[in-house]
């Protein structure tokens, strides 16, 4: 029977057909070093403890019932004083807006500002703007990224493509790779935004930024996040920011997020986040609210999950280069945030040893699964062709001592193509 043009369109997630592969093969009893999933084992990574048990608290005091439409006002002022204190941004209560995690602050943007037709510019590889845009019948207009910038999208690169676009959509620390911006770069970016509002007539709609920062707190060495507001403050009047608790707390099923930015846009995205119901629940609300108050709490529990999660991509990164460094055709980017590390594993073209020939990355992915015990996700996931070797690991749901394995296990899978 005849579905809507939208359901048609859409396409499948890669990343289900990865999962079912690796659960067929778990239901044999194969042990697979699971490394696709952007979550967190919550054995190995809880959520904080005085956030655990502040949630436990509010059920028991039977805050059950429906949150405010924009979110628990003690929550939003505590986000308030968060976001002032941690990067020096002024955002009262009314331009923040609380949902069940980032996913609904995300499409509510596309939907407050996108009309169908409208262009929609992001970075390939990325985070879900294809399908997002999609869903809007947006002119999606993907702009391929390059290793040599960490896949981090330039000025130039973007410059040709902004030109009456109503949505730039970006992404630091960057969901598949793990890299970040450079400060000169991201100011490059906005300086270009700055001038295409400029020739916008009074009335047109402006180019808006939606900024994804939902891995802002988990930033390694050196590495420092930088937002566009902070670097250009005339930016406050058309960018978005999508943030919340699900990664820097490793709280993804705590389903908190929030976003801020210009309150007319705030407040319509409110308004469509009630319609989707797509609330995060009161108690988690709440228990939140308490803990964002106590810097110290926050600070103890950043510290340990960082130190935790860089040492899992250290390991992973310096795998790949020793085998590197022994000749494979591997590379990986030295992780900067997030939980992701970007590898390369340049095999397209070569022969198993039953004589199949692997074609493009998903073949290389699914060949890795099988021999080396170990999953990947290939950026055409994310939005890239097949053709390119380049995939995301994320350490986020794997033990240390699983993870340390891995380069053995891909080493002596490759050395077996032909």
């Amino acid at each position: 029977m005849s579905i809507s043009k939208l359901a048609q369109n859409l396409s499948g997630s890669e990343i289900i057909k990865i999962a079912g592969e690796i659960n067929e093969l778990k239901k044999q009893g194969q042990n697979i070093a699971n490394l696709t999933i952007g979550d967190f084992n919550s054995n190995l990574y809880p959520i904080p403890a005085p956030l655990k048990a502040g949630i436990v608290d509010a059920y028991a005091h039977n805050q059950t019932n429906y949150p405010s439409a924009d979110g628990e006002l003690i929550l939003r002022q505590s986000v308030s004083a968060f976001l002032n204190e941690r990067m020096g941004l002024e955002y009262p209560a009314n331009q923040i807006l609380i949902s069940g995690g980032s996913r609904p602050l995300i499409y509510s943007t596309f939907l407050a500002i996108v009309d169908p037709g409208d262009k929609v510019v992001f970075p390939g590889p990325s985070w879900n703007n294809n399908h997002y845009s999609d869903l809007t019948s947006a002119n999606a207009v993907m702009v391929q990224t390059r290793p040599e910038n960490n896949f981090m999208p330039t000025a130039d690169e973007l410059r040709p493509h902004l030109k009456g676009a109503t949505l730039l959509a970006l992404c630091s620390p960057l969901n598949p790779t793990g890299t970040m911006f450079k400060k000169k770069d991201l100011e490059e970016i906005c300086d270009l935004v700055i001038a295409e509002n400029k020739t916008r007539a009074a009335g047109e709609k402006p180019l808006y930024l939606l900024y994804d920062q939902i891995y802002s707190q988990l930033t390694f060495g050196s590495h420092e996040h930088f937002n566009p507001v902070t670097l250009r403050p005339q930016l406050k009047d058309v960018t978005i920011f999508v943030d919340g608790s699900s990664k820097c707390f490793a709280a993804t099923g705590v389903r908190v997020g929030w976003g801020f930015g210009p309150a007319h846009i705030i407040e319509n995205m409110k308004a469509i986040v009630g319609h989707m119901g797509a609330w995060a629940p009161k108690p988690e609300q709440v228990a939140m609210a308490e803990f964002l108050k106590h810097d110290d709490q926050v600070n103890e529990y950043l510290e340990d999950l960082k130190a935790k999660v860089q040492d899992s991509l250290t390991v992973l990164h310096e795998g790949f280069q020793q085998m590197k460094a022994d000749g494979l055709q591997v590379d990986s980017i030295e992780p900067m945030g997030a939980i992701y590390l970007t590898i390369k594993v340049d095999y397209v073209g070569k022969t198993t040893p039953e004589g199949d020939l692997l074609k493009d990355s998903t073949d290389v992915n699914f060949y890795l699964i099988k021999e080396a015990k170990v999953a990947l996700v290939p950026f055409s996931a994310f939005g890239t062709g097949h053709d390119v070797c380049w995939f995301r690991a994320s350490v986020g749901a794997t033990s240390l001592d699983d993870i340390k394995e891995v380069p053995g296990r891909i080493k002596a899978a490759l050395e077996k193509l032909k």
